[in-house]
């Protein structure tokens, strides 16, 4: 669940992978069947990401180098039928069959099917097998289920589909090689000898009579999924469930982090010395301390509750919860007019909105698609952790409430809990007005309980990690050096007798940035907020976390221990009152539950919807909301301490 989006559209890809000499196989599976660990394990780094042609949907090709040949593999997306349902499913069946402009149809094809889970991809194989094409079968997980005392015998199964049959288990690169060795010459592949029998009776025969020789599971491993799932998919039970994972979710963001995040804390204030004693020249010297070690690296300390919720999320998915969540969830979201496949993008939102976002691509209703778009910005994101993680740990006080739990990880669960309350509340009102549409059956495969395996995990969050950091080197880094010129510009004579860090705070309220934090200042004014407030809130629109570097640029502290102490002492001169006080503080929290501050998702909810109406629309809306909310927040704090 990472936020990646490569801003490319089909009409831009290009290159040497569409050589029209080279053969071309595609792969072919259920979501999480290992389609794309095999298809990784066999292009390597040669593989480029795109859209299709006229569409959104995400195009993975690669180039796989076997015995001196290359052969252009396609990872196509996941589906469970070839009679679509969705955008996803859709291309995929267009791919097939050669009607995508532009777009070679494959000349032979990989069906990737999970091992443990094989009755359920027999109705795939069977709809591939009658396409009559030069078709391999590859088994993934024949670990797991052999763990599970069951067998798959693969010989058997080959000669019973008519076609060559590979197990492999990608995490552990066993079975590669023969794949590689099938790539050799994919087209002398067999084409299956007679296909599958047309209608649901005769094809259930049909995978019944394959199968009843070739697979050996163990039933007592199906009772005990059984009995989890009977709590975990009980309508009052498995809702209690989801809500305590929740609690503790976020208890565990806040607790395990703090000492990684003092370390990296003590790192920067060692940092921040050294280039105080060394660095000579003042202006550079301010670049350097203010704008990248006390703009980036308020940001960075933040990295282990990033990592943190992070590896959530991977233990949740791979463990196989997220997926009977989502189905508990399906009769909660049918109320509203929505299905449990909207609730996985809203899911997948919690890490990154734009993930989430082009995760709707497999919503078949285009109506609920629009919906979830429009709602899955209130889901809160990752960005918005640092903020939150600086307020709350700055703010609330970290009373013992009931047991383990401690208040400032129920504040964040509150927070967390409003933004995804607001986005179904919002995605009902929209249902039951523009968007209403006639719902659909949701089906979504269960995957089996499993252990994840540590490297997996660990990969898994290190790529979550790596877009974090990159993100602070390129667009937080660039946004704080902006406005460091634009909090130094012009340059203005302080009056006589000011400290030095009171001059420092005269040059930047008389900057270019602290006009444009007074100019606003009308319109925030009734929520609590100063200049300075003003200017984090205007740059946090390139990054929400571009808010937290903004403030420790302001008041030129390195780290977020002092930049919480300076908060909670800084006194407005003109008023003589607290800068962040109570009701500011609240007013903050709640206008980042609802604002959508982050260019990067209006863009591609502009690309989603090929339209600027709908990000326009939610951009308003959500402003909206979190004026109103920060004002209500700003109020009520103010009368509860008074």
């Amino acid at each position: 669940m990472s936020c990646h989006d490569d801003g490319t559209d089909g009409d831009q890809y290009e290159g040497p992978a569409l050589a029209v000499s080279r053969p071309r196989v595609a792969l072919v599976g259920s979501p999480n069947a290992g389609k794309t660990t095999l298809f990784n394990a066999l292009t390597g780094l040669r593989a480029k990401t795109g859209n299709y042609p006229g569409v959104t949907v995400a195009r993975r090709v690669g180039i796989a180098r076997v015995d001196g040949r290359e052969v252009l593999v396609e990872d196509l997306p996941g589906t469970y039928s070839l009679e679509p349902v969705s955008p996803d499913e859709q291309v995929v069946a267009d791919v097939l069959a050669g009607r995508v402009e532009g777009v070679e149809a494959p000349q032979s094809l990989i069906v990737v099917a999970d091992a443990t889970t094989i009755e359920r991809s027999m109705i795939l194989i069977a709809q591939v097998l009658e396409l009559r094409r030069p078709t391999c079968l590859v088994v993934t997980m024949v670990d797991e289920l052999k763990e599970r005392n069951g067998n798959l015998d693969i010989p058997l199964l080959a000669r019973a589909l008519g076609i060559p049959v590979v197990a492999v288990v990608g995490t552990k690169h066993i079975g590669m090689q023969a794949v590689r060795d099938l790539l050799v010459h994919p087209a002398n592949w067999p084409v299956p000898p007679l296909p599958p029998p047309v209608g649901m009776e005769r094809r259930a025969a049909w995978i019944s009579s394959i199968l009843e020789g070739v697979l050996h599971a163990n039933p007592h491993e199906h009772r005990w999924t059984e009995r989890l799932d009977r709590v975990l998919l009980h309508p009052v039970w498995g809702s209690i469930v989801f809500f305590v994972v929740m609690v503790v979710f976020f208890q565990v963001i806040f607790s395990w982090a703090v000492p990684l995040q003092d370390l990296i804390g003590a790192g920067f204030d060692a940092l921040g010395g050294w280039v105080q004693q060394n660095v000579q020249n003042e202006l550079l010297a301010g670049l350097l301390g203010q704008a990248v070690i006390g703009g980036v690296g308020t940001v960075l300390q933040f990295l282990p509750q990033i990592m943190g919720l992070f590896l959530m999320i991977s233990l949740l998915e791979n463990v196989g919860y997220m997926s009977r969540a989502a189905l508990v969830m399906d009769r909660a979201m049918g109320t509203i007019g929505l299905e449990g496949r909207c609730f996985v993008s809203m899911l997948s939102s919690y890490a990154c909105a734009v993930p989430g976002i082009m995760s709707t691509r497999t919503i078949p209703s285009s109506r609920n698609r629009l919906a979830t778009i429009l709602v899955a910005p209130l889901m809160t994101c990752s960005a918005r952790l640092p903020i939150y993680t600086l307020l709350i740990a700055a703010f609330v006080p970290n009373n013992t409430v009931f047991g383990p739990l401690h208040l400032q990880g129920l504040v964040l669960f509150g927070l967390y809990l409003l933004g995804t309350a607001s986005a179904l509340l919002i995605a009902a009102l929209l249902k039951k007005t523009a968007l209403r549409a006639d719902p659909l059956p949701f089906y979504m495969e269960m995957p089996p309980y499993r252990v994840p395996g540590a490297k997996l995990v660990v990969l898994q969050v290190w790529d979550s990690a790596k877009y974090f950091l990159r993100k602070a080197g390129t667009i937080i880094l660039g946004a704080t050096i902006v406005l460091w010129v634009l909090l130094h510009v012009p340059m203005v004579s302080a009056p006589p007798g000011l400290s030095v860090q009171q001059q420092g705070s005269y040059q930047m309220e008389h900057s270019v940035a602290g006009d444009l934090g007074r100019a606003v200042e009308p319109v925030f004014a009734p929520l609590g907020f100063n200049w300075q407030i003003n200017v984090a809130l205007i740059s946090s629109l390139a990054s929400r976390e571009v808010f937290v570097s903004t403030l420790g640029q302001i008041s030129a502290e390195t780290t977020t221990a002092d930049l919480s102490a300076t908060m909670t002492t800084e006194v407005d001169p003109v008023t003589g009152k607290p800068v962040f006080g109570p009701g500011t503080v609240a007013a903050i929290l709640i206008f980042f539950v609802f604002a959508l501050q982050c260019v990067s998702t209006i863009a591609v909810m502009r690309r989603e919807t090929n339209s600027w109406k709908w990000p326009i629309l939610a951009f308003c809306y959500m402003f909206a909301l979190a004026w109103l909310g920060g004002f209500i927040a700003y109020n009520v704090a103010n009368a509860i301490v008074s």
